[in-house]
């Protein structure tokens, strides 16, 4: 066995889908790549009359990135088989109980997103010199002004996040060679507008019509790495004014001097995004001892120095909320799986790699299914939707209680004085 092509994932999806239609659905997305190709993802779950909370799980942005498709699809089979089946799953050291592979179908919906790039995976998969092995982007030639080394845009620097990289940045961050480019010929370039291109469109239309999603995962390689948000500089925790909104930080992002400019974060997210990355390493390392470190994704841990981003999909889907208070918050994240540094594995180093994957996709899914069953009542969540809609959202509109709002900027505050006082308590107790 090898590597899956795109036609090969798109039949393992529709596969999945006839062989458990009553808790696999195949989603068509709308928007075609340049190419032609209607992509397709998996919902996973059982159909409730409760709106369920949301995993999005995709990979296959950067063509090259060979094993992120594999490592879904075989994550897809393993949960529907295993829940079809009523037992649980092992990956190695790894053993997830059928209780809890029924807990993520029966209160989740697990949306699978396995190749959002079919048209730079088919290239990188064509033999030279019809293609070429080590393509990024995607294969839309409209910004190439006919020179074929100038084609494609890279997905994972066309999102709605900071787009505008020379406008935001510091001079000395664009220098680094790793936010984007306007250079057509770059593996960076960021196309002609935030969301000119199907792929990144796909992933939106998927956002906007599983409202309920609140964990995202993006699969890349390698290096090994869990990282979380934010991309575009260090986090910091004080100052609420020092956001990606504030035009007034603009020129003055991406730099590690700790003295210009920082992402804001509130300290209850940036724990929760660390605990939930150290959940999935455990898992990962009690497959076969894989260590993945989990770090913020400006401090990517396998690249060795600051790695300033925009157009980030993790830093998008981390934002939305942040830009408008009424959607779902979505805790996002990114993975680099590898530790070898190589896109190209051989199919038999891939094997336990996907393995090591998808013992921690499971433990992330897990972390969304509701602990208590009164949460997928459908009467129970019908009232909270009419509290939270008809009353709470009317009474206090987000420019007071959302994230930089006077009530966001209290709870912050409230959260950084617990902080002080809990933290060594804390450390104290694990020292016991």
């Amino acid at each position: 066995m090898t590597f899956l092509n795109v036609v090969e994932i798109e039949s393992a999806l529709m596969g999945l889908a006839t062989a458990y239609p009553s808790f696999c659905e195949l989603i068509a997305l709308p928007h075609m790549t340049y190419g032609g190709k209607r992509s397709h993802a998996l919902k996973i779950g059982k159909v409730r009359d409760c709106p369920k909370p949301a995993v999005l799980i995709i990979s296959g942005a950067h063509a090259r990135e060979w094993g992120g498709p594999d490592i879904c699809i075989n994550f897809a089979a393993d949960m529907l088989e295993a829940y079809s089946m009523g037992t649980g799953l092992v990956y190695g050291g790894m053993s997830y109980s059928a209780e809890e592979i029924g807990r993520i179908v029966n209160r989740v919906d697990v949306i699978v997103f396995p190749n959002i790039n079919p048209d730079g995976r088919e290239y990188s998969q064509t033999p030279a010199p019809a293609g070429f092995a080590m393509w990024r982007k995607n294969r839309n030639p409209e910004s190439s002004g006919g020179d074929p080394a100038k084609i494609g845009v890279d997905v994972n620097r066309n999102y709605d996040f900071l787009w505008d990289f020379g406008t935001a940045f510091h001079p000395s961050a664009q220098a680094g060679g790793t936010l984007a480019s306007t250079f057509p010929g770059s593996d960076l370039f960021h196309g002609k507008s935030a969301f000119s291109e199907a792929e990144s469109l796909n992933v939106c239309w998927l956002f906007d019509r599983f409202t309920q999603i609140s964990l995202f995962m993006d699969i890349h390689s390698y290096g090994g790495d869990i990282l979380y948000a934010w991309g575009d500089d260090a986090n910091q925790a004080v100052d609420p004014g020092q956001n990606f909104k504030n035009a007034a930080w603009n020129g003055k992002r991406g730099l590690d001097d700790g003295s210009t400019y920082r992402e804001f974060i509130s300290l209850c997210d940036w724990a929760r995004m660390a605990s939930l990355g150290n959940a999935v390493k455990t898992a990962i390392a009690t497959v076969r001892g894989q260590s993945y470190p989990v770090a913020q994704a400006f401090y990517l841990p396998s690249w060795g120095s600051p790695y300033p981003t925009s157009g980030a999909s993790s830093d998008w889907a981390f934002s939305r909320y942040f830009s408008d208070p009424r959607l779902k918050k979505v805790r996002a994240y990114a993975m680099e799986f590898n530790l070898t540094k190589t896109f190209f594995p051989t199919w038999d180093e891939m094997v336990p790699i996907i393995k090591d994957v998808d013992a921690g996709l499971v433990r992330f899914c897990l972390a969304a299914a509701p602990n208590r069953l009164l949460d997928t009542v459908g009467w129970w969540c019908r009232l909270g939707d009419l509290i939270n809609q008809t009353i709470w959202h009317k009474v206090f509109p987000p420019e007071l209680w959302g994230p930089y709002g006077p009530w966001g900027r209290l709870r912050n505050t409230l959260e950084s004085a617990f902080h002080r006082i809990a933290s060594p308590v804390i450390r104290r107790i694990k020292g016991l």
